[in-house]
């Protein structure tokens, strides 16, 4: 979402960077361009005007001058205030000491509140919470059908009333009650724009069950209207916070870096693709990171552990080195590599990374054609790619709908790669075994010198000029897949 204004901050920080020395000159000059850019974004009027004041403030005065140096400190300075126009802090939500705890999730139609209603259950879910939906919109066609679909999807029970919005949402209440469920989240009814009707509706049902938490889901590739539709519920509601959709889209992201300073309500949670599993808390200096350019570790880090098993990786990894990993070994590391989330956002999240690798379009058909292949593999030929010969090529090709050239592609890559990674395990291995136990160098001290010398030839150590890649992950090595 933030490609172009990430491109945009790289380009006025690089340029920073060229000078030994910053004037007021130098950092009016910059905070132009941020102002342009910001605007572009879509970002509110006011919270740019307010943003780049506060630069300014920080950048000209003593903690600027004072600085080894200074380019850097004014990154600093952007990331930091970036960061409270974005909330400042994650909001932590705490739990009713009575059961159960209360989510209301009001907002307009189309801004994806029901499947949000189920986004947020399974998180609840996989925190050990018990969690109950309650479809409360009973104006859109086929609300509360969509609302048990999901629902069945994410492992939630869902409740309703066919007659009365209040009455489902009170009587929800009831029913969290008898069935041990410690979670209540409202879905309720929204429409193309503000009206009483709405308005008094969801009033009403926050009347009935006097929510812990009320969390306005807001389309963020909408810009301006969203901010302006969060003031006008926060003058209704008394919202707690904002559930932000679609932040992986295309879209300039004004509402994402407006919302918090308009309303004066966080951020809580980001929706960020389209699987229930792509819901997350939101995290304000992640995401000033992330549009800074400078990639996202911790986010990265915990997509990870929650994706792999720590046993399985290491497993996986010890295979490789050894040279008996197999392609059944790559199947299943790929698939958990996909099951931490959208591969475009996954590389936005690495530090260091060029902007065009960062805004690559990753063709993840490519990878099912890859699966498809190896599905169509023996047991004996996922073990051992060495028997797969001409005959057994052209069956694989067959039964994944690839051709004979793109099979013998994909196993010369990947016997290249576990080849070159035996290699480095055999070096691992010999600097283990050459490496003296403790102690070991004490014991010779005393009596006589060890005979020593080197275990390598002088010079550097020659290095495979063959280019190295996963199996089908580099662009230009697949005949027909490009």
């Amino acid at each position: 979402m933030f490609d172009t204004l990430t491109s945009r901050f790289e380009t006025v920080f690089s340029r920073l960077r060229g000078k030994g020395r910053l004037s007021e000159q130098d950092v009016d000059a910059a905070l132009a361009e941020i102002r342009v850019a910001l605007l572009e974004a879509d970002v509110n009027l006011d919270v740019v005007a307010n943003l780049t004041a506060r630069i300014r403030r920080r950048a000209v005065g003593e903690e600027l001058s004072g600085a080894l140096n200074p380019a850097q400190q004014v990154v600093k300075i952007v990331l930091a205030e970036l960061t409270s126009s974005l909330g400042g802090e994650q909001l932590v939500l705490s739990y009713a000491p009575k059961p159960p705890t209360v989510v209301l999730l009001a907002g307009l139609q189309g801004t994806g509140k029901t499947t949000n209603a189920a986004k947020l259950a399974q998180w609840f879910l996989r925190r050990g919470r018990s969690p109950l939906l309650v479809g409360a919109d009973l104006q859109r066609p086929a609300a509360v059908e969509q609302l048990r679909t999901l629902g069945e999807r994410a492992g939630v029970p869902v409740f309703s009333h066919p007659r009365s919005p209040v009455k489902a949402a009170s009587a929800a209440l009831a029913e969290a009650a008898r069935t041990g469920r410690d979670v209540v989240i409202v879905d309720t009814a929204g429409r193309l724009a503000i009206d009483a009707e709405m308005m008094d509706q969801v009033r009403r049902i926050s009347k009935a069950v006097r929510p812990h938490y009320t969390f306005l889901v807001v389309d963020s590739t909408v810009g301006q209207d969203a901010v302006n539709s969060a003031r006008a519920f926060h003058d209704t509601l008394g919202i707690d916070g904002v559930i932000l959709t679609k932040l992986d889209g295309d879209a300039r992201g004004g509402a994402a870096l407006s919302v918090k300073e308009v309303v004066g309500r966080p951020i809580a949670f980001a929706s960020v693709g389209e699987k229930l599993e792509d819901f997350e808390p939101f995290h304000p200096d992640r995401l000033a990171s992330r549009i800074l350019g400078m990639g996202d570790v911790e986010t990265l880090i915990d997509k990870a552990e929650a994706a792999f098993e720590a046993e399985q990786a290491e497993e996986a990894a010890s295979r490789l080195l050894e040279g008996t990993f197999t392609f059944d070994d790559f199947l299943s590391t790929m698939q958990q590599v996909l099951g931490m989330g959208n591969l475009r956002s996954l590389l936005g999240m690495m530090p260091g990374l060029p902007q065009e690798m960062r805004g690559a379009d990753i063709d993840e058909g490519r990878i099912g054609r890859i699966t498809g292949m190896i599905h169509s593999m023996t047991p004996a030929e996922r073990a051992e790619p060495d028997i797969i010969d001409a005959s057994r090529r052209q069956r694989i090709a067959a039964g994944s709908g690839c051709r004979p050239a793109d099979v013998k592609a994909l196993v010369d890559q990947f016997k290249q790669m576990r080849s070159a990674m035996r290699g480095l395990g055999g070096l691992a291995g010999k600097r283990r075994a050459s490496s003296p136990k403790p102690g070991a160098a004490r014991a010779g001290r005393k009596g006589r010198r060890s005979a020593g010398g080197r275990t390598t030839p002088k010079g550097p150590a020659p290095v495979s000029k063959a280019p190295l890649a996963l199996p089908g992950l580099e662009k230009g090595d697949w005949p027909g897949l490009n």
